[in-house]
């Protein structure tokens, strides 16, 4: 799921398209944001498709192998038993998951060598012998031969990220989100009726973090001339050509959060930007927004802008 620190991401991404643009429409830099998060989502709802055509072309190779020149025994009678993985049928039919499968128009059978490189690469693996062999099918023990197709094939194959890279932008960003979406959601089946089962929603609280984001987004924007303001006036020491874009972007928008969001601390507001600027910006940014982030919260405090509620969360 998204957290804070990933919606905090999301909105740099997109602060810094929109300043890179000419373009300044508030409207669509939001709608632009708000369809970088549900990227993640449908990202998260490929992977899910995906386990579920694996397992699904166990009857497609059953066909391929009868239909050989000299078909052997086994060719002609396999083991069908990861078609009928308890995982992959329930969630195949999970309500949910049909309709953001007709959402995002999911189609990996478009081209097949897809699913049929990961089958191929999956059932001479001695885990998918093992678990042929292994007369256990209840829901829990299907759920470990998805696993291991999930993290020991698929995120193995060249070809299968190569795809998501080409469809999603921020593949490499958003995958470890992806990722932990579909563990919770293998961890969170627990029952055969696929009406019962949940998928992982996008955030801990959609409604409140949407809020959030939103806000962090808009008011940066809007607020882009006055926060601007404040840093100029305590980097007059600096050429403004010499400050980075990026670093310029992680302290508008932390001061948005010090003055805008009552219920964050300082404390929190301030470390959340700073390990932002180790990822996101060049390897001085960190010492420096630190720098000047310190003399602009000490200006905001001396003018009794910084409002938060409860005890404590004012203080670094």
């Amino acid at each position: 799921m998204l957290n804070r620190r990933h919606l905090r991401i999301k909105a740099l991404q997109n602060i810094f398209a929109s300043q890179m643009t000419d373009k300044k429409d508030l409207a669509s830099s939001k709608k632009a944001l708000m369809e970088s998060i549900d990227s993640v989502y449908e990202m998260y709802i490929w992977m899910l498709s995906l386990l579920v055509e694996v397992t699904e072309y166990t009857s497609i190779d059953a066909i391929e192998r009868s239909n050989k020149h000299l078909p052997t025994p086994e060719d002609l009678n396999p083991n069908m038993k990861l078609l009928h993985n308890k995982f992959a049928v329930t969630l195949k039919e999970n309500p949910d998951f049909k309709d953001n499968v007709n959402k995002y128009q999911i189609n990996w059978m478009s081209d097949p060598e897809f699913v049929k490189g990961i089958f191929n690469a999956l059932k001479v693996t001695p885990e998918y012998i093992a678990y042929l062999a292994d007369e256990d099918n209840s829901l829990e023990e299907s759920k470990v031969i998805i696993k291991f197709i999930f993290r020991k094939i698929i995120l193995k194959s060249h070809n299968i990220i190569q795809a998501f890279e080409d469809k999603f932008i921020n593949w490499s960003v958003d995958k470890e989100v992806m990722q932990g979406m579909v563990a919770k959601t293998l961890k969170n089946f627990t029952s055969e009726d696929p009406r019962k089962n949940k998928l992982t929603p996008i955030s801990q609280d959609w409604e409140e973090d949407k809020k959030f984001v939103e806000d962090l987004f808009v008011y940066t924007l809007k607020n882009n001339k006055e926060y601007q303001e404040l840093i100029a006036e305590r980097t007059k020491n600096w050429e403004s050509e010499r400050i980075a874009l990026m670093d310029t972007i992680l302290m508008k928008m932390a001061i948005c959060e010090l003055l805008n969001f009552p219920s964050i601390p300082v404390k929190v507001t301030i470390n959340e930007y700073l390990d932002l600027s180790k990822d996101y910006s060049t390897p001085k940014s960190n010492s420096f927004i630190n720098g000047i982030l310190d003399k602009i919260l000490g200006d905001l405090k001396r003018t009794d802008s910084i409002h938060k509620l409860g005890r404590g969360l004012i203080e670094e």
